[in-house]
């Protein structure tokens, strides 16, 4: 018995998946988000969620990024966080006006987590003046790891469909 092929190394594994999928140009070791703030209307499931109930958009987030942190692989129950500690604590500051600044911990959290470029001060300005933005874009954030790791995404965009395509929602024929 002989063998005329060797065995070829593999690729490592990369935790974590792609941190930079729409391939941002890096400048001083940092980039800017993938998606504009405003480009929230990009996905209206999770604006319109973040504007009605951000601390729910709030506590998906960082379900999301803690399972991504943690594990290197996306969160497997898409109910997870949205009642959480997390959800709760953002909805209680809501109620007294600052949620905002709740908010700007898990913005500041993803936005070092991706290199991403900003400061305090624009994480505090966009969570307290423009939430449903700021959420919306951090969840697209991660939801780019999420597909770069062969997963659609667990954003709210995932409830549309089984399959987690909101495009196959607007195609009646199929």
């Amino acid at each position: 018995m002989s063998y005329t092929q060797q065995p070829r190394a593999t690729q490592p594994m990369q935790a974590g998946g792609s941190r930079n999928a729409n391939n941002m140009p890096i400048v001083d070791g940092e980039r800017d988000w993938s998606f504009g703030v405003f480009d929230c209307l990009s996905d209206p499931l999770t604006c319109v969620v973040s504007w009605f109930f951000p601390c729910v958009t709030y506590g998906r987030n960082m379900a999301r990024y803690n399972s991504l942190e943690q594990n290197g692989a996306i969160s497997k129950d898409p109910m997870e966080g949205i009642i959480s500690n997390e959800s709760i604590m953002y909805g209680v500051a809501q109620c007294f006006g600052c949620g905002g600044l709740i908010g700007m911990g898990g913005r500041a959290m993803t936005r070092s987590r991706y290199s991403v470029r900003g400061d305090q001060v624009s994480d505090c300005l966009l969570s307290c003046f423009c939430a449903p933005c700021s959420l919306t874009q951090v969840s697209r954030e991660i939801e780019l790891e999420e597909q770069s790791l062969g997963h659609a995404g667990a954003g709210f965009s995932q409830f549309m469909t089984p399959q987690g395509g909101a495009n196959k929602v607007l195609d009646p024929i199929h």
